[in-house]
């Protein structure tokens, strides 16, 4: 990502099959937002919604747990699996309160997002900053990185790829910053994607970069008005393509290519699309309950 023109994402929106999945996603969105269940129980389905984008997040960190078992487990402090379901339940109900600050200073929202994803574990030092050089990245806070990766989604791996040094990710972090703080014409899907995308590629921080990614991503996508009321959840679109997918799409953008890129803003525009479509089946059983 360059920070070398006045708005460094603008072209971003021009790279081949990106401004039809901006389109697309566009009519997916309004259309769930249309249906006649929204009108009368919104807070409901950004009730389910806000579940199922935690359940998806924390299966792609390896913790693949039914729906039914998060509605009746509480003890998401426990080692492995519950720390991650806890830090992914945790991130979305804290994303909703950081709209406002996002907006001027998205660096506290990262160090609060990991604050609250990290829920009292591991060192004090650590929670809440950057990485120092030096320092080691796990995937939860438990599960030490490089680990060999399993196949499909909730292999509870982070990627083998190189995270970047402690002096490159400041600076990626700094320029990033100061493009959502200066706003950019590109929409809200391509800007949403590459904060996903360069959190999840650089790992800034020691622990749970995954969960803050997709949280951050969350937090554009509802600021950006493209999905306002948090109802299409783009967690669950990313996990429904498979966790294989999902890493194939980062390393794409991590390669900083242009196919790459489009590659990726394209799988995270159907990663929404698939949220969409998520709710729309919520909204279709709420509407059967009704009746």
């Amino acid at each position: 990502m360059s920070s070398s023109t006045a708005d460094p994402l603008a072209p971003l929106g021009a790279l081949p099959g990106v401004p039809e999945a901006v389109d697309s996603v566009r009519r997916s969105v309004d259309r769930i937002y249309g249906h006649r269940v929204m009108r009368r129980r919104s807070s409901e389905v950004s009730a389910e919604a806000a579940l199922r984008g935690a359940r998806a997040s924390a299966a792609l960190e390896g913790a693949d747990w039914a729906l039914e078992e998060l509605r009746r487990r509480t003890d998401f402090g426990a080692e492995g699996e519950p720390r991650a379901v806890g830090a992914a339940l945790r991130l979305t109900a804290e994303a909703g309160q950081l709209l406002d600050v996002w907006r001027q200073s998205p660096m506290r929202v990262l160090a609060r997002l990991h604050l609250v994803a990290a829920g009292g574990n591991g060192t004090d030092e650590a929670v809440g900053r950057p990485r120092l050089a030096g320092e080691t990245v796990t995937a939860t806070g438990s599960e030490p990185a490089g680990t060999a990766a399993a196949s499909g989604p909730g292999s509870g791996t982070v990627p083998e790829r190189q995270a970047p040094d402690a002096d490159e990710v400041a600076a990626r972090l700094d320029a990033l910053a100061r493009i959502v703080v200066d706003g950019t014409e590109a929409p809200a899907l391509v800007l949403a994607a590459v904060v996903h995308g360069e959190l999840a590629t650089l790992r800034p921080f020691v622990s749970y970069n995954g969960v803050v990614a997709r949280a951050a991503e969350r937090i554009v996508l509802v600021g950006g008005g493209l999905d306002p009321k948090s109802i299409c959840p783009a967690e669950v679109g990313h996990a429904e393509a498979g966790r294989d997918a999902y890493e194939r799409a980062l390393d794409g953008y991590a390669s900083g290519t242009p196919e790459g890129l489009a590659a990726w803003l394209v799988h995270c525009g159907k990663a929404l699309e698939l949220g969409a479509r998520e709710t729309t089946a919520v909204c279709e059983a709420l509407q059967r309950g009704a009746a």
